[in-house]
C-alpha cells in the first residue's frame, strides 16, 4: 500500500473558519497522527456534532457523520458496535460535549467504548457569536454574562478522571506537534480516550487567547508525571491558573466493551448475514 501523505487526508474544500481560529491547529495536528499511523482512510470514522468543529468532517478526507447538537457519543458508539474494526473518532465542542452532550459521557467512559473523544474546548459559544459555555471561567464577559459568568466551570479533566475514563489527556492548539501525539496516543489506546484540547477563538474570547495559554502551559512527561497514579492525576487535573498542564493525565487499560459481547466476536456486526422474518418473529413473541 502505498504511505498516505497530509494532502490524502485534505479534500480541497474551503475552510470558514476564522482567520487564526484553535480549530486550523486541530485539523494539522490530526491529519499529521493519520498519515504517522498509517491506516488507510476507509479504516477512519469521524463524527462530529453542531459547532464551528463541526466542519471537520468537510475538511478531513475520511468516512465522516455530521451529527445533531450534543450527539456525538451515542453516534459514535453505535458506529463502534456495527463495525468494532473501525477507528472512531468523536469530535465535539465545549459546549457540544458538556451542555446538551453532558449525559453521554459517563456511560462511554465506564463502559470503556473503544472510541476516541476530542473536545474543542475554546470555553464559549463561537458558532452563535459569543455566549457563555459551561467551560467558561467565572466572570468570563458574554452576551448571555454581560456582568460576568456566574457559575463555576466545568473541569474537563476532572469530569473524565470521575468517570473512569480509561485514557484522559489535554493538548493545545499552540503545539500541533504535541497535540500530534497525544492523538495518535488516544487512538492506539485500547478503550474510551478523552482528550481535551484547549483551542483558542480569536473572534469571541479575549481572554483564554494564544498567549494567555503559551504562558501558562507545561508538558506533564518533562516533570515525570505518571499516568498510571490516578491520585496524581486528580491532582493534576485541578491545576488551573498560572501553571496550566497538557499531555498525558491518565491511562489504565481495561477490556473494551465490544470485547464482551458474543454477538461480535466472529466478526463485526455490519458484515453477518440478515435473517428475513427476524423481526417478524421477534414482533410476534410480544404478542
Amino acid at each position: 500500500m502505498t504511505k498516505l501523505t497530509l494532502q490524502d487526508f485534505q479534500t480541497g474544500e474551503t475552510i470558514t473558519w476564522c482567520p487564526g481560529c484553535g480549530n486550523f491547529g486541530i485539523l494539522r495536528a490530526l491529519q499529521s497522527a493519520l498519515v504517522d499511523l498509517g491506516l488507510p482512510r476507509e479504516q477512519y470514522l469521524i463524527v462530529t456534532g453542531i459547532g464551528c468543529h463541526g466542519k471537520f468532517t468537510n475538511y478531513a478526507n475520511a468516512n465522516g457523520f455530521h451529527g445533531i447538537h450534543g450527539r456525538v457519543l451515542p453516534v459514535a458508539t453505535g458506529a463502534k458496535l456495527a463495525n468494532h474494526y473501525l477507528t472512531v473518532l468523536g469530535f465535539a465542542g465545549d459546549a457540544d460535549q458538556f451542555d446538551e452532550g453532558m449525559e453521554h459521557l459517563p456511560h462511554a467512559a465506564r463502559r470503556n467504548i473503544d472510541v476516541k473523544l476530542f473536545t474543542h474546548d475554546n470555553k464559549v459559544y463561537g458558532l452563535t457569536t459569543g455566549q457563555t459555555s459551561p467551560t467558561s471561567d467565572p466572570g468570563f464577559k458574554s452576551k448571555t454574562s454581560p456582568a460576568g459568568s456566574i457559575p463555576l466551570a466545568i473541569n474537563p479533566l476532572r469530569l473524565a478522571l470521575a468517570c473512569d475514563a480509561s485514557f484522559v489527556a489535554r493538548g493545545w492548539v499552540g503545539d500541533v506537534t504535541h497535540l500530534k501525539e497525544l492523538i495518535k496516543a488516544a487512538i492506539r489506546h485500547p478503550g474510551f480516550a478523552f482528550v481535551d484540547i484547549l483551542q483558542v477563538c480569536v473572534t469571541f474570547n479575549r481572554v483564554n487567547t494564544y498567549e494567555f495559554y503559551r504562558d501558562r502551559v507545561y508538558k506533564l512527561e518533562e516533570e515525570k508525571h505518571d499516568p498510571a497514579d490516578y491520585r496524581q492525576a486528580v491532582i493534576r487535573s485541578e491545576e488551573w491558573g498560572s501553571r496550566i498542564p497538557i499531555g498525558i493525565v491518565y491511562r489504565k487499560e481495561r477490556p473494551v466493551y465490544h470485547a464482551a459481547l458474543p454477538q461480535l466476536a466472529k466478526q463485526p456486526l455490519v458484515k453477518q448475514p440478515l435473517q428475513p422474518g427476524g423481526l417478524d418473529n421477534l414482533m410476534r413473541s410480544f404478542g
